[in-house]
């Protein structure tokens, strides 16, 4: 018997007219559809009368579902995954069942599509010639503070996902470790109310959230404004964003391109 394959289907980010014509021709010859809410998928599906069978393909049961569809293609059947919106795998489930397939020598394909990230970055104007996804933020304070403070020293724009509960405490996050940084957040792209909102960090306000963001903002510049600073308002600037003094140091040597210690001797000095 033939294998069968499997197709990860980008869908549309809001607006349902955003989908491929190879992306409906996959979902409409394949004879099992993984959706990570099927509930949501069947608003996509029924609008373009697609009538197969769905399953449920989410984070909660990915590893086990990765199982189910390996057992599927191994009995000739094509399964398609899709997420919510946009392309699986891109901060959504996939990446289990990719690394099983290149495991077994499985080939799978890739139907492209409509992407939140890549558009909110094309509507920011901020440089696009070299960007790095950052994805959602860690929900826990200090692995959010570690996890931007590696991204900080990149030059290239970054940009991150947010929900609409999490985006005034990423926006503060993201504002007391990058600094004064331009930045541009989208939301509901695509859909009847999208906006995007043009500013510095520290000076956008969103009011009432709704529905989902993407934050873009701009890689390091060559002069970091924090280091106009006196070194103890410099270090103080990172305490405030609730740091330790030890990471407050390493992030002040960090900005000045100075080693830890001697930011800490300069901090001694300047209290005299």
């Amino acid at each position: 018997m033939e294998k069968g394959k499997v197709f990860f289907v980008a869908t549309p980010i809001g607006n349902l007219g955003d989908i491929t014509l190879r992306a409906l021709e996959v979902l409409k010859s394949c004879d099992y559809i993984a959706c990570e809410d099927t509930r949501h998928s069947a608003i996509l599906l029924n609008h373009y009368e697609i009538k197969k069978p769905t399953f449920s393909y989410h984070k909660f049961n990915e590893t086990r579902e990765s199982e189910k569809i390996l057992t599927l293609i191994a009995n000739g059947k094509n399964v398609a995954v899709i997420s919510d919106a946009g392309m699986p795998i891109i901060s959504d489930p996939g990446a289990i069942l990719v690394r099983e397939l290149i495991k077994n020598k499985i080939d799978f394909e890739m139907i492209p599509g409509a992407n939140a990230g890549v558009s909110a970055l094309a509507l920011s104007g901020l440089d696009a010639t070299s960007f790095v996804f950052g994805g959602f933020l860690p929900e826990k304070k200090q692995d959010r503070i570690e996890y931007i403070n590696r991204l900080a020293r990149a030059e290239s724009t970054m940009i991150f996902y947010s929900a609409c509960h999490d985006i005034k405490k990423d926006l503060n996050d993201l504002f007391s470790i990058l600094g004064n940084r331009q930045v541009s957040v989208s939301n509901d792209i695509t859909k009847k109310f999208e906006q995007t909102f043009r500013g510095r960090l520290g000076e956008i306000e969103i009011e009432s959230p709704r529905g989902e963001f993407v934050i873009v903002v701009e890689g390091q510049v060559m002069q970091n404004a924090l280091n106009k600073l006196d070194i103890n308002e410099h270090i103080q600037h990172y305490l405030s964003a609730g740091v330790s003094r030890m990471e407050a140091l390493k992030l002040v040597a960090r900005d000045r391109n100075m080693s830890k210690s001697e930011i800490y001797k300069a901090s001694l000095n300047n209290k005299k």
